[in-house]
């Protein structure tokens, strides 16, 4: 009789314990999903900016009348369209370092002007052309560094906060 008595009265226990468990359920459905997504982003900002570096360092072409890209043509038209590809904003890229975009190493000959000032379309994307890719001692090799930054925004149900993912690739010169 007991069994019955206490079977009785725990009628309402279930839609409760739910009431709990769904919304710890759900917030672990979300963190995987945005968590997944930076992933992805940053997958992608890597990999434009590793196409960046990769045809900064190739040749143009053998029939045209300049040998490489300049800093302007590759933010515009490498890095900006792999970021596009992807549908991220390349309006809301971030100048890895703020300030300044350094041009490259007199070691290297002489640097080529990267785009701090904003020429091409793109200026946040710093591309460096001409600069020393060996911090110490052995045979200096000299390439190019593209570096930037994209924020992305988690949408937590209870926290939200935005992340800087930043992207840099480095390619050694071809001779």
């Amino acid at each position: 009789m007991g069994t019955i008595r206490r079977l009785l009265g725990t009628t309402g226990s279930e839609i409760a314990e739910t009431a709990v468990v769904l919304p710890i359920l759900f917030s672990i459905l979300l963190g995987i999903f945005f968590f997944g997504r930076a992933y992805n982003i940053y997958g992608t900002i890597t990999q434009a900016a590793m196409q960046g570096a990769r045809a900064a360092v190739a040749p143009a072409c053998a029939t045209c009348g300049s040998g490489t890209l300049t800093a302007a043509q590759i933010a515009t038209n490498v890095v900006a369209p792999v970021l596009q590809a992807s549908h991220l904003d390349t309006g809301a890229v971030q100048s890895l370092q703020p300030a300044a975009c350094p041009c490259g190493s007199v070691a290297c000959g002489t640097p080529v002007a990267c785009d701090p000032a904003g020429v091409s379309a793109t200026p946040s994307i710093c591309v460096q052309q001409n600069v020393n890719l060996t911090a110490t001692a052995g045979q200096q090799q000299c390439g190019t560094s593209v570096a930037f930054q994209y924020p992305y925004g988690f949408n937590l149900p209870f926290q939200s906060f935005t992340l800087n993912m930043k992207a840099t690739a480095q390619m050694r010169g071809e001779n």
